[in-house]
């Protein structure tokens, strides 16, 4: 991990305000931490623009096991991507719906484009990509 680093920054007292109740709400320890996260998000964000950068990410989907083939297709998909898939988690929620959390690795535009071919996928009722950046930041 690389060497901590201080520096200030000057905000408008509603800005700091609105910021402070974003950092209760989503629990943060500290400012720093806040602040560090956006940073993250935005750098990674940006990479995945520009679609150069190494991405891992978690695919959650959950569907219909009872749609016909539903379940061959996806596992098709991923077998056809094994470059990007790294595991899979499946888990029963009810009688008629699976959850399947797959963990992906690889160019950010290629796991986005997988994540967009097995959330499309008729039966899929719920798909969400969170995806970070691969590279230490």
């Amino acid at each position: 991990m690389s060497e901590i680093v201080r520096f200030s920054v000057s905000l408008e007292d509603d800005l700091l305000e609105g910021f402070d109740r974003y950092c209760k709400e989503q629990e943060f320890a500290t400012r720093s931490e806040a602040v560090r996260q956006l940073i993250r998000e935005t750098l990674t964000t940006r990479a995945w623009e520009s679609r150069s950068q190494d991405a891992v990410g978690t695919l959650t989907l959950v569907y219909d096991h009872h749609r016909p083939q539903l379940a061959d297709r996806l596992t098709k998909l991923q077998h056809d991507h094994t470059d990007l898939v790294v595991s899979t988690l499946h888990a029963h929620l009810t009688h008629d719906l699976c959850l399947e959390v797959i963990v992906l690795r690889g160019p950010a535009d290629q796991l986005q484009q997988i994540a967009s071919q097995l959330r499309g996928t008729k039966g899929v009722h719920k798909g969400e990509l969170v995806m970070a950046s691969a590279e230490a930041s």
